[in-house]
């Protein structure tokens, strides 16, 4: 089995989001894979512990980003490719263009991703990319099981579940409960440093220059108004019911 799993580098989901200038500060941040991507990266080492073959993780972003993927390679991933240029905006069409024309010339069985990433949470990418390499694609799925030439999904659908049968090659994308990631080991994080791991820009790929124009645009970004303290109502029950609803209705204008 040749499997490719794509990867993103987004901000630790404890870190404070500071806005300056109109753009998320870096600053002294840390970053992490994406969390729904690390279950896209075990069940594509599990993929390998039951059927063989090898694992490639592909990452467009950032320098930075090519530590999400040393991350993949020390739990168990074989090869590492980042594909990183000033020219290519995060734009999820872009993303997804690029990735097509990386993948256009590879042999693969399975492609992995997360479900969405947890900075923007569009979830568009595997599905576009899906789109452009005319592959059978299931969203948001907790169970995967492979045989010959075909795959049995059982995906999430908002507190149902659904069973797909789709053939082989065909995407993915890992929701929580797929799978248990692990912890990369030291063995794992040695071996790493070892691994191929190869950097591409623009002019390593075939990609229109159409293929690079974005989709969408950022307006304006700002963080939510500060939440206003409580108020604790006095008097008897009646009173404070009384109270309550004039507050909903003058305040929180809700009824």
């Amino acid at each position: 089995m040749n499997v490719y799993v794509m990867l993103k580098q987004t901000f630790d989901t404890e870190e404070k989001i500071v806005i300056a200038n109109g753009k998320i500060s870096e600053e002294g941040v840390k970053f992490v894979m994406n969390p729904y991507d690390e279950y896209a990266v075990e069940e594509a080492i599990r993929i390998k512990e039951r059927f063989g073959g090898r694992i490639v993780v592909v990452s467009v972003g950032p320098q930075r980003a090519s530590e999400a993927l040393r991350t993949a390679l020390a739990m168990g991933a074989d090869e590492a490719v980042l594909i990183s240029d000033d020219r290519i905006s995060q734009d999820e069409y872009v993303v997804s263009e690029v990735l097509a024309a990386y993948l256009a010339d590879k042999t693969y069985d399975v492609i992995l991703g997360g479900h969405f990433s947890i900075d923007n949470g569009a979830g568009q990418v595997a599905v576009r990319l899906a789109e452009l390499l005319h592959l059978p694609h299931v969203s948001s799925v907790i169970k995967l099981e492979l045989s010959a030439g075909t795959a049995k999904a059982e995906r999430d659908a908002e507190g149902n579940v659904e069973l797909l049968e789709v053939s082989l090659p065909a995407l993915f994308t890992a929701q929580q409960g797929l799978n248990e990631p692990r912890y990369p080991s030291l063995p794992g994080i040695m071996k790493a440093k070892r691994k191929p791991f190869q950097q591409l820009t623009l002019d390593d790929l075939s990609v229109t220059p159409e293929a690079l124009i974005p989709k969408t645009s950022l307006i304006g970004l700002f963080l939510p108004p500060a939440r206003q303290a409580g108020q604790i109502l006095q008097g008897e029950m009646p009173e404070q019911a009384a109270r309550l609803v004039e507050l909903l209705r003058t305040q929180s204008k809700v009824i």
